[in-house]
């Protein structure tokens, strides 16, 4: 098994335009695409981080729709950085409804944003993305633990 060296809460963001695309970000330190994601801050709430990161990546004003899923699984959650460290994320993915904004890369965790339809996806993908973008179209009201 690999080494874990942390474990962390995390927030993700399933956000879909008028068009029902998907939101996607290339990240800057792995190159890859993903749905938005952050960490929890201590003392926040995940409802209040996951709000956060939207607004302070992509300059969009949010609000939560509905809990996707509690994600925990390490064969899906293990994120290894580009320094080698290795982080195991217990994750609550969020469907999230634009209520505010203009999309800006605000961020320089980002080397791009795009909408993009589901089912015409960019090839390379975090490992996690289509998991939780699979459970957020599912349609199920009761929240997926995974």
């Amino acid at each position: 098994m690999t080494q874990i060296d942390q474990i962390y809460s995390g927030v993700a963001m399933v956000v879909f335009n008028q068009k029902g695309e998907v939101l996607l970000q290339k990240r800057a330190d792995i190159a890859k695409w993903g749905l938005l994601s952050g960490h929890v801050e201590p003392g926040e709430t995940v409802e209040n981080a996951a709000i956060r990161e939207v607004r302070e990546e992509v300059a969009l004003t949010v609000k939560v729709k509905k809990l996707i899923g509690v994600y925990s699984d390490p064969n899906f959650q293990l994120f290894h950085y580009p320094t080698g460290k290795c982080v195991h994320f217990i994750t609550n993915c969020f469907l999230m409804e634009i209520t505010g904004g203009s999309l800006l890369n605000n961020s320089n965790e980002s080397l791009a944003l795009k909408f993009f339809n589901p089912e015409h996806l960019p090839e390379n993908l975090l490992k996690m993305g289509p998991l939780w973008l699979h459970d957020a179209l599912s349609g199920q009201d009761q929240a997926f633990i995974r």
